[in-house]
């Protein structure tokens, strides 16, 4: 009796191995963490599954200081969540590198792309070109030209920035003008004695200037743009002595569960689909052959400023709790 118990588990036990064995694949999951805005995000995503559906991804979206600051946590904890980050600044994604997080990814396809839009050792890649310049209303009753122009006294009380604590295109153009001679700590102590008003990110600040509550704003260039063809009352301005510009870099998390799903998605977008989603989105792309967004008129000059790179990683996380000491986090 008990030998033809023991037939019985075994033959059920081969029935379930071979229904297993032949049971359609499962579909690759792919965690993908991103501080793009929500639409762009989803219309990256919906592109990316439309050129690999078999792959599933899961996205959790916020500003990139929020991002590294959960990562950390995730860090500490010994249990990274994401697969593959698409993110604002190179310093972020240098600040991962040299703590071991990245994965290099040598066969990547850069092809078209500029040197300084890539990781030397391919740990991320440059998916666009981001600068921050300034918008203003445009029943502003000033048209700044200059950064120096937000520390008059025409200005006071009137204009906002997106918060370093948040914003990693403000993170990344406060550590570059901390640097430079012609700006540094002391710009900032102007801007405090104008009563700049510093909020969560760089939505916020596109909206209070757009209704008028504030006639200024440090802004990223695509979101001003963008507004002003919607029909936003917006001007936008490349102050002449230069702007900085991140790069909203991917790449693979050395911890990825899932690297070939990571790979294809770091492929797509450097890919010209991409790249070309990112012109739709109306941003420059970091693929120059690919074209630019219709707002950039035909000859117009952007003087991108140098930035240190390795330096402002060193330095980045004081100059933000030096920022939130004086304008409040």
């Amino acid at each position: 009796m008990e030998r033809k118990h023991t037939i019985r588990k075994v033959a059920l036990a081969a029935a379930l191995l071979t229904s297993v064995s032949f049971a359609p694949a499962l579909a690759e999951d792919l965690v993908l963490y991103t501080s793009q805005p929500d639409a762009d995000a989803t219309a990256t995503v919906d592109a990316f599954k439309a050129a690999n559906p078999d792959i599933e991804v899961e996205i959790f979206r916020s500003g990139t200081s929020d991002l590294m600051t959960k990562l950390a946590a995730e860090f500490a904890a010994g249990s990274p969540q994401p697969d593959v980050l698409l993110i604002a600044d190179a310093v972020s994604m240098e600040t991962l590198k040299k703590d071991g997080h990245l994965m290099a990814y040598p066969e990547a396809n850069v092809e078209g792309f500029e040197a300084a839009a890539y990781d030397a050792d391919k740990t991320y890649f440059g998916s666009k070109l981001i600068t921050t310049g300034i918008a203003y209303n445009t029943k502003a009753a000033e048209k700044p030209e200059h950064w120096s122009d937000l520390t008059g006294e025409a200005y006071k009380g009137l204009t906002i920035m997106p918060s370093p604590l948040y914003s990693g295109a403000a993170a990344y153009m406060l550590s570059a003008f901390v640097e430079r001679d012609d700006l540094g700590w002391d710009y900032f102590e102007k801007l405090k004695a104008n009563e700049l008003v510093s909020v969560r990110g760089n939505g916020a600040v596109l909206k209070s200037v757009a209704s008028g509550e504030k006639a200024y704003g440090i802004l990223v260039d695509f979101m001003a743009m963008n507004a002003k063809k919607d029909g936003s009352p917006i001007e936008f301005v490349f102050p002449e002595e230069g702007v900085t510009a991140v790069t909203e870099p991917v790449a693979i998390m050395s911890t990825a569960k899932n690297a070939d799903a990571a790979k294809k998605f770091v492929d797509f977008i450097l890919s010209d689909d991409g790249q070309k989603l990112a012109l739709t989105q109306g941003y420059l792309p970091a693929k120059p052959s690919v074209g630019r967004p219709d707002w950039l008129p035909e000859g117009t000059e952007i003087t991108i400023m140098s930035v240190d790179v390795p330096k402002v990683v060193g330095e980045i996380g004081a100059n933000k709790e030096k920022f939130s000491s004086m304008f409040g986090g």
